[in-house]
């Protein structure tokens, strides 16, 4: 009996198994690229790691943020998003956590890291001019994993801007 590379390959040759073949070879390409709205995931010289998310993309969610939390778990964070790039200072009042907080341009790069900062301090944050998000993770987390600027991060919200690493 031929093995199956023998009869995988008399198929294709035959012409009709192209077409399977190259419809397999798609859907592969499409799963691997395909993205969850409740998820980020990074990757630089460092790495990759991905995070659960929650969004908070009207001037309300943004506002509140994680406010009064007395924990995160360690592989979740919380994506704030913008209408336009645009310039940001983030705060910390009421945030009872150490938090990482991420700057990212439109394209999902990385502009800014500012890491561990204090609960419950009122001094301003600037992330920058042209900040579209920013992503807030548990502190020590970005230095953990070895996060630098120019990280890559990877979401649906880049998308419409021309995303670096597109779903």
């Amino acid at each position: 009996m031929p093995s199956l590379w023998s009869r995988l390959t008399q198929f294709v040759t035959a012409g009709a198994g192209a077409i399977v073949l190259s419809l397999s070879l798609s859907g592969a390409v499409a799963t691997e690229t395909a993205c969850n709205p409740d998820q980020i995931s990074l990757r630089g010289p460092w790495g990759s790691a991905q995070f659960s998310i929650e969004i908070a993309d009207t001037a309300e969610e943004r506002a509140q943020g994680l406010m009064h939390r007395a924990s995160m778990p360690r592989g979740a964070g919380m994506l704030f998003v913008y209408d336009y790039p645009q310039r940001t200072a983030f705060w910390m009042k009421n945030t009872l956590i150490p938090l990482d907080m991420l700057f990212i341009d439109k394209s999902g790069v990385v502009t800014r890291i500012h890491e561990n900062a204090i609960p419950g301090d009122l001094t301003p944050i600037e992330g920058g001019d042209k900040v579209f998000a920013v992503l807030e993770i548990n502190g020590g987390l970005a230095a953990r994993y070895g996060m630098t600027e120019g990280t890559q991060t990877r979401h649906e919200i880049f998308s419409k801007f021309g995303a670096i690493w597109a779903c």
